[in-house]
């Protein structure tokens, strides 16, 4: 009984001891959910996402003193949390808002994950935040563009990414300078899906160029996962439009270059609205005939031993893929996600939240080519931004613009085949 007692009494010294907050340091595993579409037709951006965020993971919770003083990467695991490790729990939202909405209620209901990243789709964003909204729970953007994700009054909804009204302004001003170059580009088509992402980005580039006093020629709207698209661009073969602005996932995207090339039709000019256009199976299934496509990007591997080509050659270790704009941005938001996870030294959400809002990173602290993450009341990244680039040369997209960041000059007309 003696034994027990004097056993007790330093159990009980032992916590009074404790050093306020460390119960952190005790916490094996921090844990956030990660919604994206891991089966159905955008499995495949779903699953390059998927990899993106586990190197980012290993990043986080491994020592890795090569990044220098990119953020979490000095110390193994969050160190403003003893050093807790994260644990990504991954749910399937099939891209489906439906299937998102209730992958979202379980990461939060059952696996209790103190913050969420997601969901690729701006359709399937929109009902998934929703529900991080309803419970208070930190959720993080990286890849949807719509530009009404941020216009909802949410408190809880963070993202990083360029969105619509960046894009719209993007493609002016690039097509302005190819135009001062002597580049014909007075007649302009937009080819869209009809889900939130395709009607929003579409919307808001027909309105920009309108402001600026250019009309959009034409508006091809077609139901996503399309099986057939030969009218769509036999109307393009028809109207003979100088440039053609493509917003589609990936399936979507294979089969308009597929059927352009069935067609024989080649437009001048190709703007891609990154999405489909970037994702690895695309390069893959019909890059040999997309030659000279235009796509936008924050992504760029930059000077070999810096971080941006670290993260590359990790992430092609374990893929056997380049790393591609829209996993980037995704991953970015991880980074985000975790780093203000580790200054809020805390799994609490309204701390994290505080954090969030409080984030200031600049360009050298950052994987993608932003100028820096700070968010505004609607949660939305003031410093982000973009550039132009094209696939030459094979199956490698390279940065042409705006010159000060481009590796080569535009390639023109569009080379297809």
């Amino acid at each position: 009984m003696k034994f027990k007692r004097i056993l007790g009494l330093l159990c009980a010294a032992s916590v009074l001891v404790w050093p306020a907050g460390s119960a952190f340091s005790q916490e094996k595993t921090v844990k956030i959910g990660a919604v994206f579409p891991l089966s159905g037709n955008a499995a495949s951006a779903g699953a390059h996402t998927k990899a993106a965020i586990e190197v980012a993971a290993d990043i986080i919770n491994n020592a890795h003193p090569e990044f220098g003083n990119f953020p979490l990467a000095k110390n193994a695991g969050l160190a403003g949390l003893g050093g807790a490790k994260v644990e990504v729990v991954f749910a399937d939202n099939q891209g489906s808002p439906a299937a998102g909405q209730n992958q979202t209620l379980r990461l939060i209901t059952e696996e209790k994950v103190v913050a969420i990243t997601g969901a690729y789709q701006s359709g399937v964003t929109l009902t998934a935040s929703a529900v991080a909204e309803k419970y208070g729970i930190p959720f993080v953007n990286g890849e949807s563009v719509a530009a009404n994700l941020t216009e909802r009054g949410f408190k809880w909804f963070f993202r990083l990414t360029p969105i619509a009204s960046d894009i719209a302004r993007i493609d002016y001003d690039f097509l302005a300078d190819m135009k001062a170059s002597g580049i014909k580009t007075d007649s302009v088509a937009i080819v869209h899906d009809t889900t939130e992402y395709g009607v929003s980005v579409a919307n808001v580039i027909t309105s920009t160029f309108k402001e600026k006093g250019q009309a959009i020629a034409l508006d091809i709207a077609y139901t996503v996962n399309a099986t057939d698209v030969q009218s769509q661009v036999l109307q393009l073969k028809e109207k003979k439009p100088d440039v053609v602005i493509m917003i589609a996932y990936t399936p979507d995207a294979i089969l308009y270059q597929k059927t352009m090339q069935a067609l024989d039709y080649k437009p001048p000019m190709i703007i891609a609205d990154d999405s489909g256009y970037s994702d690895p199976s695309f390069i893959k299934a019909v890059g040999k005939i997309s030659q000279g496509v235009f796509n936008r990007s924050s992504w760029s591997v930059g000077p070999a031993g810096s971080p941006t080509a670290l993260i590359a050659e990790m992430y092609k270790k374990k893929t056997g893929d380049e790393l591609d704009d829209t996993s980037g941005r995704a991953m970015q938001a991880f980074f985000v996600l975790c780093d203000a996870i580790d200054r809020a030294g805390s799994t609490e959400p309204a701390k994290i939240q505080a954090a969030l809002k409080a984030t200031d990173l600049k360009p050298d602290q950052l994987m993608m080519g932003y100028k820096g993450v700070k968010f505004d009341d609607k949660g939305q990244n003031m410093l982000a931004s973009s550039l132009i680039i094209q696939l030459q040369d094979g199956e490698n997209y390279v940065a042409v613009w705006p010159k000060a960041g481009a590796a080569k000059t535009p390639a023109l007309p569009y080379k297809g085949w």
